[in-house]
């Protein structure tokens, strides 16, 4: 059986992905210039930093919610009862 043995040009997406690895390596090789290699951030540092920013906004959104709570909690109880009340006795006052 015979195989076809003629080269095959390649295709758009090989060579995406050869001009996306050659470019990768350009910008890792530029940052490794500019930042020196002992500052190179990782993808375990990504992770952490993104981490520490999950923590601080629950710690945000947790101070919040307390917050609003002491707020609630000293504010005065109005109900409608009281406001038609309240507006009888202004009424009366007026006339």
């Amino acid at each position: 059986m015979a195989t076809d043995q003629t080269p095959q040009t390649p295709g758009f997406a090989e060579v995406s992905r050869s001009l996306v690895a050659i470019a990768a390596e350009v910008v890792t090789g530029v940052q490794r210039a500019v930042v020196g290699p002992a500052n190179m951030r990782t993808a375990q540092d990504n992770a952490r930093l993104a981490i520490e920013a999950d923590r601080a906004r629950a710690a945000a959104r947790a101070e919040t919610s307390r917050a609003v709570a002491a707020i609630v909690a000293t504010s005065p109880r109005r109900t409608v009862a009281a406001g038609r009340r309240r507006a009888r006795a202004v009424a009366a006052t007026v006339r």
